[in-house]
């Protein structure tokens, strides 16, 4: 088996009461190429509504194949968006942690956003990087995936 630059991705969100679950993690699966159903956790909200919150975790070819769609989801203007702000998007453990609007991604677009946000974070094979990490992940992005 050949080993990809990537660990793992994780995909999460929460879905309100009044969202249709099915249309969220369908559409959600979809966009993002992902076959398995995910985790799922339901807590209570505010004022006692029901919010889910559902998980992927995704690893070897399955988060391969979920980091090419979320590349190809961005599309050439997103990728240049994150591109300009990389650093803004790396964590402590180096690894890509990007918010997509959740009504952008209903419709099939990849758009990234702060509110009500589908989380992707990105794992990388730490033995795998060359140098800087944002070079890494420039590399990754420009080359689709």
């Amino acid at each position: 088996m050949v080993q990809r630059e990537i660990q793992s991705v994780e995909v999460s969100c929460f879905i309100q009461a009044t969202e249709d679950e099915d249309r969220v993690t369908g559409n959600i699966r979809m966009s993002l190429g992902i076959d398995q159903a995910p985790e799922e956790e339901t807590l209570d909200g505010h004022f006692g509504n029901r919010i889910l919150r559902v998980r992927w975790h995704l690893t070897g070819e399955d988060g391969w194949r979920c980091f090419g769609a979320f590349v190809s989801l961005l599309g050439k203007e997103g990728r240049g968006a994150l591109l300009g702000d990389l650093s803004g998007h790396i964590d402590e453990h180096r690894a890509l942690y990007v918010r997509l609007n959740k009504q952008a991604l209903m419709a099939g677009r990849g758009e990234i956003a702060d509110s009500d946000p589908v989380r992707v974070r990105v794992k990388p094979r730490s033995f795998m990087i060359r140098g800087d990490i944002q070079d890494f992940y420039a590399g990754l992005l420009k080359g689709g995936g």
